[in-house]
């Protein structure tokens, strides 16, 4: 169907339109020839609303010939074909709609007046259909880049899906891993221990799993899953880790994706609280700013301890994860001090189930 035919506002603007140039037809017949004000709009104003419906073919002769650089010759002769005929029509119904004016005795002798501007009428015709033409080849155009730019948009909602994906199925293996090399260390020591862990272990994944198969979760689900890793590392740590969780009830209520923080609170364990013969505290604190919510993870450090591998890849993991979904609306600092580490993660502080940001002032 005609693109101006799917919306009853824009064909009532198409007719108003041709009302517009059949008044500036009425004009022209009546300086150029012999006709009273009346007969001229008579003559050219339901002519002019009738040449809007045949117009209305020059869409599918645009879709007929394409205005390709291949074709642009073949194109252009189509037109110009159609436009002679379009032109020729119409000065056929111009002459039957003078006739019948006439035969009604409303304006008699109107069918010699219009023979005198036949040419002109013809002319008309012409130009007008070229001109309906290249408005429909507009309007392709705009339809064509339209749909480009739907398809570009599912492409990228595509791609950020699969990368959200891939980076959501990093985070198992790795953490499972370093679990069960801890459950090898410990099984011939402290065997007993080792049981404890494979316990917590496995009502933690069982948990992650869970919520790993939701698109966002409400943050005191996610600090409960960060308290069960860390009840996890204590079983290997014992007194040399220790943890704070501080998250008012309004930033408790947002929405996160679901194990954002995991990765973090494992490398604050992994890299800072093991590397220290003292251990150290992992602390976790979230409060909502407004439109936004701000969650810090921060853990002592030795700065003389050498690098491990890894460091980085959880950091970089959350941080792709965070541009997927939000782009620049959040983000991830990293601030290193000689005996302190703290990751902030800023990000839209949506209402758990809600789809906007929730605009509204800190609870008391």
């Amino acid at each position: 169907m005609h693109p101006i035919l799917t919306d009853w506002g824009r064909f009532v603007a198409y007719l108003a339109a041709w009302g517009l140039i059949g008044s500036l037809i009425a004009v022209q017949l009546a300086f150029a020839g012999p006709f009273a004000w009346v007969e001229a709009i008579a003559l050219g104003v339901p002519l002019a609303l009738v040449f809007g419906f045949v117009g209305l073919g020059a869409f599918w002769v645009c879709q007929a010939a394409p205005l390709q650089l291949s074709r642009i010759v073949r194109s252009l002769g189509t037109q110009l074909v159609a436009a002679v005929i379009s032109a020729a029509l119409w000065l056929a119904l111009a002459r039957g709609w003078a006739a019948l004016l006439e035969r009604l005795d409303v304006f008699p002798g109107l069918v010699v007046k219009q023979l005198q501007v036949a040419p002109l009428l013809l002319g008309l015709g012409f130009a007008l259909f070229l001109l309906t033409a290249a408005l429909n080849y507009l309007l392709m155009a705009i339809g064509a880049s339209q749909a480009a730019e739907r398809r570009a948009l599912q492409f990228e909602i595509a791609s950020r899906e699969a990368e959200l994906r891939a980076l959501r199925a990093q985070i198992h293996p790795h953490f499972l891993f370093n679990s069960l090399n801890s459950i090898n260390a410990l099984i011939a020591a402290k065997p007993e221990e080792a049981r404890r862990l494979c316990v917590r272990l496995g009502d933690f994944l069982r948990a992650s799993l869970t919520v790993g198969s939701r698109e966002a979760i409400p943050l005191s689900e996610e600090l409960a899953l960060a308290e069960q890793l860390l009840s996890i590392e204590k079983v290997r740590f014992g007194e040399r880790l220790s943890h704070a969780i501080v998250a008012d009830e309004a930033a408790r209520a947002c929405s996160v994706p679901p194990l954002l923080l995991q990765p973090l609170v494992e490398n604050a364990v992994t890299h800072g609280v093991a590397q220290r013969l003292e251990g150290g505290l992992v602390r976790i604190e979230a409060e909502r700013s407004g439109p936004e919510l701000r969650i810090a993870i921060s853990n002592p450090r030795d700065a003389d301890a050498p690098g491990r591998r890894g460091t980085g890849i959880g950091l970089e993991n959350v941080k792709r994860r965070l541009a997927a979904l939000h782009g620049s609306d959040a983000g991830l600092e990293v601030t290193k001090s000689e005996d302190a580490f703290r990751v902030e993660l800023r990000l839209p502080a949506f209402r758990a189930g809600g789809t906007a940001p929730d605009a509204q002032p800190p609870l008391a």
